[in-house]
């Protein structure tokens, strides 16, 4: 039976509407939970390594699974995939607001990570079967990039505002109202279509794909607080290396790989997925140190610093849509450069803040990056998803969201790293020129954010001269992560700008057209006219 699209363009508008709903969703849960930790450690008496894998649990299941359940999702079904993924996260999401122990919500959290991961993937699969017109589907993946964004730009606005309003347990009971809605339109509106296999599918590749980016963003997450040459840490970074690198040898030979390799050497997609990559460390790596500097050196709470990151999303959304003319008349090269520089233009501003610059000098540096993210979320997405087949859909959603998350949580773990070190070196100098009180140095050593606390039990002068040098330290640290950063993003623009768009070399060209009809039924699916059912 072959798969239909809605023929009408609101009933097309419509499912579209759904599956970016979904996403924000998504992006929601990521971020939602992180300005409540404070309320959840009072309730459950948490302890610090209990906290992170509440936070990290969710982005780790993700960010490991999601290749190989992107491509099981062509196969089995894109409607299938994206409403189940829903409702796993809607079950969990039950779970951890009636969660009364700690292992409770760690459980719930990983759960809720599955379910986004056969969630993710399907999103975009949805788009690009909804959307074979070229210019339409640009418009779709515009504002999928634009409501991804949201979501999880807006988690700390929301969480914050749940928290103070309500609890903790609030950040896990609005996602049932909300998975509701979604699974009845998706139903209704959501038109159905797989792509019919004609080789089994590759379950040692799928394996070896979660367990290696598994183990890899583990060891990323974990590094920061063990340290990046801790048994744990190397340990994990080798398991990884070994079970990728095993990956790809079973790619390689077997004539049905679930990742067939050539895709990767397609400049649309190796490039585009690589400056994703970058882009995502620099900017939630950024995201990261601006909610710890907000409330750290600026004082706002954090319903308050929630509100003034809105500057992100809002530029974020206006880099998306901007990307659709951009890219119809100058093509895909064009955006993801112009993007990239104005994310690099942006770190330039973060990285000349001083403490005395306050909340203008951040909402600069939050609309330019904004918009450069925008840019480039939108204009390199759709190179992916416009370089593979219909019937590859999924996987291409894969790949691209894949990246995204590693890179996500290497930017935070890194960025977050050297920003501890610097903060923690640079504060210690001066609190011993101040001859402050031991406990206040190892305040520093454990948390930025308990300085100010601990100043305020100080005398007057010596409290003034304390907060002083912290603020000063913070800026200081927050200056070399926006360098790095900016850095980043700014080879990122000059790789992609000599690579982006250009039509692969002879040699890659046959290696990316398989060779006979029997291994394009087993690399690409169905050959041109085959059905997706």
């Amino acid at each position: 039976m072959t798969a239909s699209r809605p023929t009408g363009p609101a009933r097309r508008a419509g499912a579209a509407a759904v599956v970016c709903l979904g996403l924000f969703m998504l992006g929601l849960d990521l971020t939602v939970l992180n300005v409540a930790v404070p309320d959840l450690q009072g309730a459950l008496d948490t302890s610090t390594a209990q906290v992170q894998w509440i936070v990290d649990g969710y982005a780790l299941v993700l960010g490991g699974t999601v290749l190989a359940v992107g491509a099981f999702t062509d196969a089995w079904g894109r409607r299938r995939s994206f409403v189940c993924g829903v409702t796993v996260c809607a079950g969990a999401s039950l779970g951890g607001a009636l969660a009364g122990h700690p292992w409770q919500v760690i459980a719930a959290r990983c759960v809720m990570g599955a379910g986004a991961a056969l969630l993710m993937p399907a999103t975009l699969a949805v788009l690009h079967h909804l959307f074979p017109e070229p210019r339409l589907r640009s418009r779709a993946i515009a504002a999928w990039a634009a409501v991804g964004g949201m979501g999880g730009l807006c988690g700390p606005v929301i969480g914050g505002w749940l928290v103070e309003h309500f609890s903790w347990r609030a950040a896990f009971w609005i996602n049932l109202p909300l998975a509701g809605v979604i699974v009845v339109l998706a139903l209704a509106l959501v038109p159905e279509s797989r792509t019919v296999q004609r080789a089994g599918f590759d379950v040692p590749g799928a394996a070896l794909s979660a367990a290696g980016l598994l183990a890899l963003v583990w060891a990323i997450t974990e590094s920061p607080h063990r340290g990046w040459t801790s048994p744990a840490a190397l340990t994990g970074f080798a398991a990884a290396a070994l079970l990728l690198a095993a990956f790809v040898v079973r790619q390689l030979r077997t004539p049905a790989p679930m990742l067939p390799l050539y895709l990767l050497r397609v400049p649309g997609i190796g490039v585009a997925a690589a400056a994703l990559a970058l882009m995502s460390f620099a900017m939630f790596g950024a995201l990261f140190v601006l909610t710890l500097y907000l409330q750290g050196v600026l004082g706002f709470s954090p319903w308050q610093a929630g509100l003034r990151t809105l500057p992100l999303p809002g530029g974020l959304a206006l880099g998306a849509v901007g990307a659709v003319p951009l890219r119809t008349r100058l093509g895909g090269r064009i955006p993801v450069v112009a993007g990239l520089t104005l994310v690099t233009a942006g770190f330039a501003v973060l990285a000349t803040t001083t403490p005395d610059s306050g909340y203008p000098h951040c909402a600069v540096f939050q609309l330019v990056a904004g918009v450069g993210a925008g840019l480039v979320a939108a204009a390199a997405t759709e190179s992916v998803m416009g370089s593979v087949a219909t019937e590859r859909a999924g996987l291409g959603s894969a790949i691209n969201d894949a990246t995204r998350q590693v890179g996500s949580a290497l930017g935070v773990a890194v960025q977050g790293s050297l920003l501890a070190a610097v903060f923690t070196s640079r504060l210690s100098t001066s609190l011993t020129g101040l001859h402050a009180p031991a406990l206040v140095t190892a305040a520093a050593e454990h948390s930025m954010l308990s300085v100010p606390e601990q100043a305020r039990r100080l005398p007057p002068p010596l409290r003034a001269g304390v907060l002083s040098a912290a603020r000063s330290a913070f800026t200081d640290a927050m200056t070399l992560t926006a360098v790095v950063a900016g850095a980043v993003t700014l080879l990122t623009a000059a790789a992609a700008a000599r690579w982006l768009g250009r039509p692969p070399r002879p040699h890659d060209a046959r290696r990316a057209t398989p060779p006979a009809p029997r291994a394009m039924a087993a690399d690409q699916g169905p050959t041109p006219g085959a059905p997706e059912r």
